[in-house]
């Protein structure tokens, strides 16, 4: 058995791999001013080889300042995402844990669209009340559902329920009391979720939480798995499972809210993502969050690059992961439920 979910890691991330760069090629290459393969092969050579002609200044402008930071973003926030969810599913062993389910994206997404409010959404004053907000949000729920083993697994869903419910109602008020003639629109648009007008400055904000938090909880794969045999064995193993817990819920909080911060709320990655994933390579996490954060990075780089073709005006992404997770979710639950 050990064997075989070994042999089906590399054979997903070898695959996932493929289906990472297919997906890079694909967002670089469609889009309303098509990019053919032979002439994105062109104007990378002449990049290379010192720079590009005048005929293809317009093409390169799209790739390096469009559309490339655009990718880079939406794989950062794809694998951001996925790999929390892996984690946090993983360390309350509960498969309904998520970070929008525990209320990080709602208590980020409060502090992202109060930074809108008093800063415009100007310098780091927003990515940091976002932060803060989203690690406020994780509090609250544990609080109210206790901390051992996530308080079960309906306490850990109902706390993240009415904390989620909390900021929403919060974000409504800001919403309220914006200007309608740019505030409002802003707030609004950025709740849908969307990496429409990505700059290279986005992707310096995100990047420190987003790779600081996959990291830590990289870091802690193993710990997580030694979650599972209960608090006592893991005192017995030399690990206190909950300074392993909140480490968990910091990191997971952490990449959230920089993902949060830069692309809006885009809900479903971290629930659906973890559980292709756990049906491909097991639930050791030694193989599952690197696997989670590979084809969680492919996933929203394809939805992204769907959202920018299927119509005439892109669609928010975080309408498209809804319409994707939602009954993919209950298809997974079906079954999940069948094989019980």
């Amino acid at each position: 058995m050990r064997t075989a979910h070994h042999a089906g890691y590399r054979k997903t991330m070898l695959l996932g791999s493929l289906l990472l760069a297919g997906a890079v090629v694909a967002g670089i290459s469609l889009g309303k001013y098509g990019i053919r393969l032979s002439e994105l092969a062109a104007i990378f050579s002449a990049k290379l080889h010192g720079g590009v002609d005048s005929t293809m200044e317009t093409a390169a402008f799209v790739i390096f300042n469009v559309r490339i930071p655009r990718i880079m973003l939406a794989a950062m926030v794809g694998a951001g995402l996925s790999i929390s969810g892996s984690a946090l599913q993983g360390t309350f062993q509960n498969p309904l844990v998520s970070p929008d389910l525990l209320g990080v994206s709602s208590g980020a997404g409060f502090g992202a669209a109060l930074g809108i409010l008093l800063t415009g959404g100007l310098g780091l004053f927003t990515p940091v009340l976002s932060l803060l907000a989203g690690l406020m949000s994780v509090v609250l729920v544990f609080l109210l559902a206790g901390t051992k083993k996530g308080g079960g697994t309906l306490s850990v869903v109902l706390g993240g329920i009415i904390v989620s419910s909390i900021f929403s109602a919060l974000i409504s008020l800001i919403k309220y009391v914006a200007d309608s003639s740019e505030t409002l629109p802003a707030i609004t648009f950025w709740q849908m979720g969307s990496f429409a007008n990505v700059t290279y400055r986005d992707i310096e904000i995100a990047f420190v939480p987003i790779a600081g938090g996959m990291l830590g909880l990289l870091m802690l794969r193993w710990k997580i798995n030694l979650l599972s045999l209960g608090d006592e064995d893991c005192f017995t193993l030399g690990i206190n499972p909950h300074t392993t817990r909140w480490l968990v819920i910091l990191f997971a909080t952490l990449t959230t809210a920089g993902s949060v911060t830069v692309a809006g709320v885009i809900g479903w990655v971290g629930l659906v993502i973890p559980h292709i994933c756990r049906r491909l390579v097991g639930v050791n996490h030694g193989h599952l969050l690197p696997a989670s954060a590979l084809i969680g990075a492919a996933f929203m780089i394809l939805v992204d690059t769907a959202a920018r073709n299927l119509t005439s005006a892109e669609i928010p992404v975080g309408i498209l992961t809804a319409l994707i997770g939602a009954p993919f979710f209950a298809v997974i639950y079906r079954r999940g439920r069948k094989e019980g």
